[in-house]
């Protein structure tokens, strides 16, 4: 990774032009900038500016998700940032991903970008606060380590203004703006330090929080653009999954690192990323619900649980997960454990349909797990009715059955409960399915065969007007269906 040209010289600043110096790293190779290379690079370059851009496919349908919000916060000032780069060592950054309620809200991915939604004639004014082209007259776009020359171009105000169909003004001007704005303002908190700190005498955090609440609960119901991203999601992810299978082997010869690896290139390849950190858990890992080490053994007999999914270049993800035998065949007692999961599965997506609420398909996935769990000897003498009551198949079921699913893999996650969990499924809503059995290494309490054995299935299902539709069904799922698709892949 290349150093930017220019140490930091302070004293080759005068005051005139300090505020607009431009940062420059220490210990570069180059003692200064001479006059004539700063002149030199300020001309001779050709004009790249584009014009008679059309708007980007989602630019219809934000415009459609800002009017409620409007109607909502009659009156008063709405502030959406999208977030700021984050150092990951030194002078490297994490790669940038624009905060979900602004992409939401605009379509726009750029970093420091900030929505502004002022009062008007009864409704509201929307502007983007960007950042232009780089400045070249002060050299920003050839020294500063986020210049156009190290990073890539970005779109001119005008530009975007043509893509997302929202007026545009220079971000560096919003501060100030902000600072001197009068009358009721409300800001999503938690992306932008400078955006609050113009904002700290004019916003109250319940306001704030009300916003973003609002915000959260008008992504439970999926559009049609939010739809097609899901399913080209859920598509890619399929794909992913078919990497790998074909390519267990080489994890065998490795480690799960291979694993990730391979389906992070399906990803990339395929989308803008991964939604989350994969989940590449085999053997006893398999009972860990979050293990994203990924740095464990691959081994033929054992079960390899994978949970993953692509996130689309419009940051809509999957997430799926599959638990795989190794070598390709479940042994009698991995079947019958994965048979289990698989018929609450059944159950609970059954229950997903409109006019049900939130909380059915998990109770008609955990009673089934509370059954098998009873009919195996596992709680004494104790009725499934009782186990339910005590909730004590939570020691092996562990989590919830599903959660929201969107631009977030935990999507909505703010809303209220009433509205939630305690919700009334509609048409539009997309939710995973996902029940599991965990029987940990060291649990005494299971028969010793059982443990370190864990199973997933999970699916992401859409409510439609006559029930729902299973986005992820191209990947089969019943045990018998899961060996003939992996001995085709593997040939």
């Amino acid at each position: 990774m290349s150093e930017e040209l220019v140490p930091e010289n302070p004293e080759q600043e005068t005051e005139e032009n300090e505020a607009e110096a431009v940062k420059q790293r220490k210990n570069g190779l180059y003692p200064g900038i001479s006059d004539e290379l700063a002149d030199n690079m300020k001309s001779g370059w050709a004009d790249t500016e584009q014009h008679g851009l059309q708007p980007i496919a989602q630019a219809e349908h934000t415009a459609a998700r800002r009017g409620p919000l409007s109607a909502r916060f009659p009156g008063e000032r709405l502030v959406i940032p999208a977030g700021n780069l984050k150092t990951r060592s030194n002078d490297t950054e994490y790669a940038f991903r624009a905060s979900t309620e602004y992409a939401y809200l605009t379509g726009d991915q750029t970093q420091d970008g900030v929505l502004v939604l002022e009062p008007k004639d009864g409704g509201h004014e929307a502007t983007l606060y960007l950042l232009p082209r780089s400045n070249r007259e002060n050299g920003e776009f050839w020294l500063d380590g986020q210049g156009e020359l190290w990073v890539g171009r970005r779109n001119s105000l005008s530009e975007a203004e043509q893509l997302l169909s929202i007026p545009t003004k220079d971000v560096r001007e919003l501060t100030a703006a902000l600072t001197e704005a009068t009358g009721p303002v409300r800001n999503v908190r938690g992306h932008d330090p400078s955006v609050e700190a113009a904002l700290t005498d004019k916003v109250t955090a319940e306001r704030d929080e009300e916003l973003r609440v609002y915000l959260s609960e008008a992504r439970l119901v999926k559009d049609a653009f939010e739809i097609a991203e899901l399913q080209k999601a859920c598509d890619a992810t399929a794909r992913g999954f078919e990497d790998v299978v074909r390519s267990l082997d080489k994890a065998e010869a490795t480690s799960e690192r291979f694993i990730e690896g391979t389906f992070f290139l399906r990803a990339r390849i395929e989308g803008n990323d991964i939604g989350y950190a994969s989940i590449c858990a085999a053997g006893p890992h398999a009972t860990t619900l979050h293990w994203v080490r990924n740095d464990g053994d691959v081994r033929s007999g054992e079960l390899l649980l994978l949970d993953a999914g692509v996130e689309t270049n419009d940051l809509y993800t999957a997430d799926v997960t599959r638990t795989l035998p190794i070598n390709g065949t479940f042994s009698p007692l991995q079947r019958k454990i994965y048979d289990a999961v698989y018929e609450a599965q059944e159950a609970g997506i059954a229950a997903v349909r409109p006019g049900a609420t939130f909380r059915d398909f998990h109770e008609a996935s955990q009673r089934v797990l509370a059954e098998k769990l009873v009919a195996w000897g596992l709680l004494g003498d104790l009725d499934v009715e009782k186990v339910l009551e005590l909730g004590l198949q939570r020691r092996w079921t562990l989590h919830g059955t599903g959660h929201m699913l969107g631009m977030d893999v935990h999507d909505c996650a703010v809303a209220r409960t009433e509205a939630y969990v305690d919700g009334v499924l509609e048409p539009g809503v997309c939710l995973t399915v996902e029940p599991g059995l965990y029987f940990q290494a060291d649990d005494l309490t299971v028969p010793e065969e059982y443990r370190g054995i864990g199973v997933r299935i999970e699916d992401d299902i859409l409510v439609t007007e006559d029930g729902n539709r299973n986005l992820s069904d191209t990947l089969p799922r019943q045990a018998d269906e899961v060996e003939a698709w992996m001995a085709r892949l593997k040939g």
